[in-house]
């Protein structure tokens, strides 16, 4: 039996949607329900009620539940103590960051130190909501976050207070869609009347999804759409997008060759797009030489973009 095992039983059982649960585990639903039904074989009990919709946990899965969250705790309270250990010994800094600013901000914003910090990306972080980034951040899990905001106030109820940041820069998401034969939308925002467009969206307790949301609630005549698709990975919109299933928001850093070269097109105006900031937090109060090295730079070095919080 094996830890991941453990922890994608907790993922069904808190979803209750096989689906969703194989996304949040990043595997496909096919090898999802596989390890779940050896899980099964394994315990030699049937632990999931899949008559009812959504499913249930059997009296059986009830109690093997406990016993998952117990294990899993302890060996993820295991595991962060020996990391933390060993990268404090090697100065290491541990940043959770979703996989599109990854990809296409934290390079560009390394280049601008002089010394780079010696930061490690905490590549579990990737398939995090935006609650998994500050309670992580909390339990010592990581040093600091790097994330997206909403500009103004945070739709989303977050606790925060324990926190501190720095503003690093600014992002837009852009609505995208593949073009036409003549290179318009695809599926177009503007002037569509009653039809429903195909959206690609982002995963509804994520903190992009709440922010699109309040930004579409300021438009006028917003069209109707049918969700094909939720992702908490802008990554997993950009492909289906690409496909040619339906039109979605992304950053704009992650699509400005695709947009540069007519691969993807806008699919609305300017008013459609929804600005971001890109926030760096750590913790309050808490010494690690290392990220106070970097803070103190945010914080007087000339030309550092953002403010400090």
């Amino acid at each position: 039996m094996e830890i991941r095992w453990l922890e994608d039983f907790i993922a069904l059982a808190r979803t209750r949607h096989f689906s969703r649960a194989a996304e949040e585990q990043n595997v496909t639903q096919p090898t999802f329900s596989r390890r779940i039904k050896l899980l099964e074989e394994e315990m030699g009990a049937t632990l999931i009620n899949r008559q009812t919709l959504p499913l249930s946990l059997t009296p059986e899965g009830e109690e093997f539940l406990t016993l998952c969250q117990d294990v899993t705790r302890r060996v993820a309270n295991t595991r962060q103590r020996l990391g933390h250990l060993a990268e404090s010994q090697a100065g290491m800094v541990r940043l959770a960051a979703p996989q599109s600013l990854l990809a296409n901000f934290l390079p560009e914003w390394l280049d601008g130190w002089a010394t780079p910090p010696p930061i490690k990306p905490y590549l579990r972080a990737t398939a995090w909501l935006a609650n998994d980034y500050f309670r992580a951040l909390g339990r010592d899990e990581c040093d600091l976050v790097l994330c997206y905001w909403p500009v103004g106030d945070c739709p989303l109820e977050l606790e925060t207070e324990a926190f501190e940041y720095h503003l690093l820069g600014h992002e837009r998401l852009v609505p995208v869609s593949l073009p036409d034969p003549e290179g318009r939308p695809r599926f177009d925002l503007e002037g569509n009347g009653r039809r429903s467009l195909p959206l690609i969206a982002y995963h509804p307790r994520g903190l992009i999804d709440a922010a699109i949301s309040r930004h579409l609630e300021s438009q006028p005549d917003v069209p109707t759409f049918s969700v094909l698709n939720e992702s908490i990975q802008s990554g997993n919109i950009r492909e289906l997008v690409g496909l040619g299933y339906g039109l979605g928001w992304l950053p704009q850093r992650s699509v400005t060759r695709a947009l540069a070269g007519g691969k993807l097109v806008p699919a609305g105006s300017e008013r459609w797009e929804v600005p971001l900031e890109i926030r760096l937090y750590r913790r309050r109060h808490h010494s690690h030489q290392a990220v106070d090295a970097i803070w103190q730079s945010l914080d007087d070095g000339p030309g550092t973009p953002g403010d400090h919080r």
